[in-house]
């Protein structure tokens, strides 16, 4: 592999320079509806907003409260903003009296079965979707589910690919770039504790997410529960994490390993999910298997490659037929004190750490690694900001601070190219940012959160209560006429769409879904 070095003095050049202007995103981006209470909400999918099926941009993630806001590939984090932005003030003229939850962990909820499982519609597809969901009730509760995040999806330019290949004295073909895309994947694996340090924004959470269950949260409020120096809960065992997934060992050390083992996880029974059983007694699907995962996107992970198929198609048969197309990034929180969650310096910081990672030699991930990424990764999840906390590299261990800082500086000749290539300098305003926060930990947005909460006295549902209303006071200001139409249009499309796939339904779910696990 070409150094990092020889990579960054290849970029320099006037004609390769340009390819940094070049990289691809896409953001989807959850948040619970709530009423004006703070307290979940119990009404459907608001009818204005489209079909949660067909809707390209606005969806529902597990619960029927749970938006989802996805903007389409773009070429850079302005517009991606941008789309968001569009995105939560159409939303917000389709709602009534009701907020979008600014934060990661969830609102007021009243019991378990106060969280409504996503709905939609009769399709084969829809019931699919909507008996995924009951599987993951039944196996791991509907609290965890209503969890929300953001997932930043990314790919570089094939000419960039063609960059780095030719650098190695290689072809830049599909199997060389898928695994160029696993090497990025096993580097964000070993340094993603410094997104979780530098962006996790869920310190606490309202006690009612963990009633009647065991934790070792402390209690900050009456009805707030927190860790002192956490970082992200949302990625600690409380939030999406579950036991009998703990020994499943994922491997991203080749595209064929990687569908290997994920693919057996797909077909391996486990008697706890047998137990459950298929159906019920009125015959209503509890789960679509009774296998260590119904589906790919059962598995719990930080980062997954992968590639948009035709309707229908797996994910992995996706992966398998043609290889990696881009990754997704799965770990960030929602910033409750954004209107969207997130903002245009973050993104830009993600587009730097994410090419570095590409960029970097990655030697493959052993199973004594993964235990140790794994250790490093919650270590920073529930103590991040405590001071003096080591970090395990290699046959040693270094402060988050030390290691931390010197990752980021390591990426400031490549900030400089990004900011030559765009002609301005936020690329490296944001990673001199960043490294404020390793420096002083009340930066932090965790940090903001709990001095937040502790200088005002107010319950976590309060105080994030009070962001989601100011929030759509921010979101509230009308749309042109224009995009007002083009997103009415898109909603009434999706209908159609919707409809169609109901009414050119042609086989009985049952055999849908067995021709549909059928297929490898």
């Amino acid at each position: 592999m070409a150094t990092y070095n020889d990579l960054l003095a290849q970029l320099s050049l006037p004609n390769n320079l340009p390819l940094l202007t070049q990289l691809n995103r896409g953001i989807e981006k959850e948040g619970l509806r709530a009423s004006n209470q703070g307290i979940i909400s119990q009404t459907p999918h608001p009818k204005g907003l489209g079909s949660a099926l067909t809707h390209p941009s606005i969806t529902t993630d597990y619960s029927e409260s749970l938006l989802e806001f996805i903007t389409p590939v773009l070429g850079s984090a302005h517009e991606a903003h941008a789309y968001l932005d569009v995105a939560h003030r159409f939303a917000y003229s389709q709602m009534d009296a009701e907020v979008i939850w600014p934060s990661s962990m969830p609102c007021i909820l009243q019991g378990e079965m106060s969280i409504p499982i996503a709905y939609y519609g009769s399709s084969n597809l829809g019931q699919l979707k909507h008996v995924y969901r009951h599987g993951l009730w039944h196996r791991y509760g509907r609290t965890m589910q209503c969890i929300a995040g953001i997932h930043y999806n990314f790919s570089l330019p094939e000419e960039l690919w063609q960059l780095i290949a030719t650098a190695e004295g290689k072809e830049a073909n599909q199997t060389y770039i898928s695994a160029g895309y696993l090497r990025l994947i096993r580097n964000f694996r070993r340094y993603s504790w410094l997104l979780i340090y530098l962006f996790g924004a869920s310190p606490a959470v309202c006690s009612s997410f963990l009633a009647g269950r065991k934790h070792t949260l402390d209690t900050l409020h009456q009805h707030t529960l927190y860790a002192p120096y956490a970082t992200s809960l949302r990625m600690s065992d409380l939030g999406y994490q579950n036991n009998a997934q703990s020994e499943l060992t994922v491997c991203h050390n080749s595209l064929a390993r990687y569908i290997e083992t994920l693919g057996e996880a797909i077909s391996v029974p486990v008697a706890a999910y047998e137990a459950i059983g298929m159906q019920d007694e009125t015959g209503q699907y509890k789960q679509l298997n009774t296998n260590l995962l119904q589906i790919e996107n059962e598995f719990y992970s930080d980062v997954r490659p992968k590639r948009i198929g035709p309707s229908g198609e797996k994910p992995l048969e996706s992966l398998s037929r043609a290889g990696i197309q881009y990754i997704e990034v799965r770990c960030t929180d929602v910033n409750p004190f954004m209107p969207v969650g997130i903002d245009i310096p973050q993104m830009q910081f993600m587009d730097v750490f994410l090419t570095w990672c590409a960029l970097h030699d990655s030697p493959n991930i052993s199973d004594a690694d993964c235990a140790l990424l794994k250790d490093n990764l919650q270590s920073t999840v529930m103590e991040g900001r405590r001071p003096g906390l080591m970090l395990k590299r290699d046959n040693t261990e270094i402060s988050l601070q030390a290691w931390g800082i010197e990752l980021i500086d390591d990426m400031m000749v490549l900030a400089e190219k990004f900011d030559q290539a765009h002609s301005y300098n936020f690329h490296l305003d944001s990673l001199y940012q960043q490294r404020l926060k390793l420096v002083d930990s009340s930066r932090t947005p965790s940090a903001q959160v709990l001095a937040a909460l502790i200088d005002t006295g107010k319950e976590f549902s309060e105080l994030t209560l009070d962001q989601a209303l100011q929030h759509r006071k921010t979101l509230s200001e009308p749309l042109g006429a224009t995009v007002r139409q083009q997103w009415t249009a898109m909603a009434q499309e999706s209908l159609s769409n919707q409809r169609a796939l109901e009414e050119n339904d042609n086989l009985p779910f049952e055999q849908y879904l067995k021709e549909y696990l059928k297929r490898d």
